[in-house]
């Protein structure tokens, strides 16, 4: 499911004046006052706020480099206290252990959610940010995708978009995309990839940069994979409690979303079959693309990291070829 604003604010505001919404999301936010802050971005503050109802919002200021005098620019959200899917599999604080249904559950609902960006949206929308951190979960941990700050509206019949400027997070973004700023759909396919080994996995798809020796998540689960040994990592932190069948296509699509052609990763609406048949025969993956990093280098590219991971390049390279893909069941021991 998406985060999207709330429509029955929306709603109930349309024929109000401006100045009475204002006043409204202000009284709500306690004059936006910082014990209510929940969230800073590049884009603006988030604020907690409590209608006169008791619904609870978030309620983004943006800050666009510009004032007009009483013209506030706000977007209004349904608040998700349970904060991001990151927390929940990488902080060593955590309050609560995510257990595999409900792994599975998220897995479903975060796909559900890109199928709708990509194919039932009045505009076909491409993320180009999907992560961890960027899909939040409501109390009753359905996933939320949010951020659309680097998002990108295509024409529905559009398949593919160029950009000289690559901005995103490392270990998520497809190789046509950081190498050659080509994104599509695919794209987004790729990154939901990533994210499904590392909601089997407990683990962040990351290794040192002046590293070249490490193994990347990615690398780890083809191993495991071709190995016949795939649920060797599954999150220890599992043990028993897990359907073998569910972990074991997870990780095959994950595998799938991860190719490094994107004609022969699935799309969306494909992925949510695979997931909610259980006769479906998924095709058999072969082995992924090296690391994003690892081929920037190679291209020379030049890029500009930063802490969070997010880092932007310039990329005039072109793109490559097509291989085909045979269908195959496969059970590993």
């Amino acid at each position: 499911r998406l985060l999207l604003p709330t429509e029955k604010i929306k709603a109930e505001t349309s024929c109000n004046a401006k100045g009475k919404f204002f006043a409204t999301i202000e009284a709500a936010t306690n004059k936006f006052s910082h014990v209510n802050e929940i969230g800073k971005g590049g884009f603006g503050v988030v604020y907690k706020g409590v209608l006169s109802d008791g619904r609870e919002i978030a309620v983004k200021k943006l800050s666009l480099g510009f004032c007009l005098e009483e013209r506030e620019k706000m977007l209004i959200y349904e608040y998700v206290p349970n904060k991001s899917l990151d927390y929940f599999l990488f902080d060593s604080k955590r309050h609560r252990v995510l257990h595999w249904f409900e792994r599975y559950k998220i897995i479903g609902g975060i796909a559900r959610g890109i199928l709708y960006l990509h194919e039932y949206s009045r505009l076909k929308v491409i993320h180009r940010d999907l992560k961890p951190s960027n899909v939040l979960l409501d109390n009753n941990m359905n996933p939320k995708i949010s951020d659309f700050g680097l998002a990108r509206i295509v024409a529905i019949d559009q398949e593919q978009g160029r950009t000289n400027r690559i901005v995103g997070t490392y270990g998520y973004m497809s190789p046509e995309y950081a190498m050659h700023g080509q994104f599509s759909e695919k794209s987004d396919v790729f990154s939901f990839g990533v994210i499904i080994l590392e909601i089997v996995s407990g683990k962040r798809n990351s290794r040192p940069i002046e590293s070249h020796d490490f193994e990347d998540l990615i690398r780890t689960a083809w191993r495991q994979w071709r190995n016949q040994t795939p649920l060797e990592m599954l999150d220890p932190i599992l043990k028993e409690s897990f359907t073998h069948s569910e972990v074991i296509k997870c990780i095959q699509l994950g595998l799938l979303c991860v190719q490094e052609n994107p004609d022969d990763r699935p799309t969306m609406a494909q992925v949510v079959s695979y997931l909610s048949s259980l006769l479906v025969e998924l095709p058999l993956p072969q082995e992924p693309p090296a690391s994003s990093m690892d081929r920037g280098m190679k291209l020379n590219i030049k890029t500009n990291e930063s802490r969070s991971g997010q880092f932007i390049s310039h990329s005039n390279s072109t793109s490559s070829s097509i291989n085909d893909m045979t269908k195959s069941q496969f059970f590993p021991r």
